[in-house]
């Protein structure tokens, strides 16, 4: 990560201040836009690696600069807002945002989100490994299997199915009509139902403590993520 950039796309100076001190040890170049359009020149000259965009810039709608950036660009986005509707997170993880943080915001936090897409950029440049361990549990991707304290867990298919969706965006909010698509192959039905029922059987095959998980975790009205480390 030390040769990380960042780019800060806020209207207002003092946000991108506290963006700017919360992720100052992590990356070796933190660039700054005040408007939409700045913020696209840049990523298109300088490549940064993460982009935390603010979506009330003056200039042009943050959906449409969302999808525009993820038309043309792999940078990891990180949406910062002051709007808190559900409606609205869904709508633009699926345009392509990686993740989402609601103003107020807590510089700690921020810095953390910002980490998981910097590791996560690293992890895919050096391809991804085949064995993840989380707390004591092993899972081992190429040969499927699933091992909790030494003991072999056994998955069905879907619970299977569910937990490499959640790994291969490691990190990352994947919505619940994103998992529905990646795991039943279909976009009619209620995949919060699905979901639901299917989660709560992995987490208590995986979890220690399933009222307070540590490894699948849920992000209200939004969908899950499978947490970068615990």
């Amino acid at each position: 990560m030390a040769q990380a950039a960042v780019l800060i796309a806020d209207d207002e100076p003092q946000i991108r201040r506290a963006v700017r001190h919360a992720i100052e040890r992590d990356a070796s170049r933190i660039l700054e836009a005040a408007t939409a359009r700045e913020a696209i020149d840049l990523i298109a000259a300088q490549r940064p690696d993460v982009v935390v965009l603010d979506l009330g810039l003056p200039d042009i709608d943050g959906a449409t600069v969302c999808r525009e950036i993820r038309a043309w660009s792999d940078a990891a986005i990180i949406v910062l807002s002051a709007r808190h509707s559900d409606r609205e997170k869904v709508e633009l993880l699926e345009l392509g945002a990686d993740d989402y943080i609601t103003k107020p915001f807590s510089p700690d936090e921020l810095r953390a989100r910002v980490r998981v897409q910097l590791r996560r950029r690293t992890a895919r440049d050096r391809d991804q490994p085949n064995e993840i361990r989380v707390d004591d549990i092993v899972i081992d991707l190429a040969k499927r299997s699933v091992m909790r304290g030494g003991t072999r867990v056994h998955l069905t298919p879907i619970e299977w199915d569910l937990l490499a969706a959640l790994l291969k965006h490691r990190g990352r909010t994947m919505t619940h009509a994103q998992l529905y698509a990646a795991v039943w192959n279909q976009s009619y039905g209620d995949p919060q139902h699905h979901l639901r029922v299917h989660v709560a059987n992995l987490r208590r095959k995986l979890e220690r403590d399933t009222i307070h998980p540590r490894a699948i975790i849920t992000e209200p009205g939004v969908g899950y993520r499978f947490a970068d480390e615990t």
